[in-house]
Formats: structure tokens, C-alpha cells, sequence
């Protein structure tokens, strides 16, 4: 899809989801597998529930796959908060993708309530 014809949500993750995939080829370049894994998983769900919502066969099926998406954020907010703590070298990379996640959760708390109030 072009990235001009996205919503912002889906663009935000999309981006985020690119950011993280660089961030833990590094990491794991620097043999940190674990961390790296986990906030690969959560990290790139987010964007990849946020496509399953937009073909919700229902509201409730759509506000379901944001809820996962909002859950994976919070995870991977941990994970970032962890690496950054751990990890000096990495310290502007996870700063930047702090700011992305915090931009990220608020638009799609906004989405949750919108979707249910229409319930």
C-alpha cells in the first residue's frame, strides 16, 4: 500500500515497526538475542494488528485487533525502556522510538474509545 494513501495510524506503525526491525539487527549484530527477540515480536504486532483491524469482520472484531495492538504497544515500551537502561550504544535509538511508541498509544486508546462508543 502507499505509505500517502495510509491512515496515520497504520503509516506511525508501519515506520515504527521498519525503526524496530533496524534496531534489532544491531542488537543482535552485538549478539543481545533476547531482548532483541522479545521487542522484535511485540514491536512489529502492533503495525501487523493494526492492518487485521481495517478487514474486522465486525466493530468488535475491529476494536479486538486494536486492543492487541494497544497491549503489544505497552510491551514493547518495556522492551525499549529496558534496552535503553541496558545498553548505552543504543541510547538515541530507543529515545526516538520512546517518542514514536508515546505518539502511538494515545491515537490508538482515541481509536478504542471511538470504535466502542459507536458500539
Amino acid at each position: 500500500m502507499d505509505m500517502n494513501t495510509e491512515k496515520p495510524l497504520q503509516s506511525k506503525s508501519y515506520l515504527f515497526a521498519l525503526n524496530i526491525v533496524a534496531l534489532c539487527k544491531h542488537l543482535a549484530d552485538q549478539k543481545e538475542f533476547v531482548l532483541s527477540k522479545q521487542l522484535l515480536k511485540s514491536g512489529t504486532s502492533i503495525g501487523a494488528n493494526i492492518e487485521e483491524a481495517q478487514h474486522a469482520e465486525s466493530r468488535k472484531d475491529f476494536i479486538s485487533k486494536l486492543s492487541i495492538s494497544l497491549k503489544e504497544s505497552y510491551e514493547s515500551r518495556f522492551w525499549i525502556r529496558l534496552i535503553h537502561d541496558t545498553h548505552p550504544s543504543v541510547q538515541k535509538r530507543t529515545e526516538s522510538l520512546l517518542i514514536e511508541i508515546n505518539n502511538i498509544i494515545p491515537m490508538l486508546i482515541s481509536s478504542i474509545k471511538t470504535s466502542r462508543s459507536k458500539l
